[in-house]
């Protein structure tokens, strides 16, 4: 069992940065499969940003350029660098965990991650 906590959320003006975290505890090994979501109300959760055991990343179309995933295995945490923000980043921010490898093709689908956290709110203005 693995347990998330993400944090950073906040609310910003457009065009400003925000750098989400995410601490994961619970297992003695960094989980393999770590991403970030989102959902914004009354719609789906989407992928934003996923990064496996190797290091490969995988980005959404609409953040591509603008958002950074990265992690520190020694610390076991998960970061979104999240710069020129617009206000349809708006959303509630979920961090996904799994122990299984997953291909780069596949890290932003929801179906592939077994634990997640409560999520922190991101609020972007015009």
């Amino acid at each position: 069992q693995i347990q998330l906590m993400e944090s950073g959320g906040d609310s910003v003006q457009s065009g400003g940065s925000l750098r989400l975290s995410c601490q994961t505890s619970g297992y003695a090994y960094p989980a393999s499969s770590l991403a970030w979501f989102r959902q914004a109300p009354g719609k789906e959760r989407e992928g934003v940003a996923g990064i496996n055991v190797r290091e490969q990343t995988n980005y959404a179309a609409s953040v591509q350029g603008r958002f950074t995933i990265s992690r520190d295995n020694t610390q076991k945490t998960l970061y979104l660098q999240m710069n020129g923000l617009r206000p349809e980043d708006t959303a509630m921010y979920f961090c996904a965990a799994d122990l299984r490898a997953t291909a780069w093709a596949s890290l932003l689908r929801v179906d592939r991650y077994a634990f997640w956290g409560q999520g922190t709110q991101v609020t972007v203005s015009s």
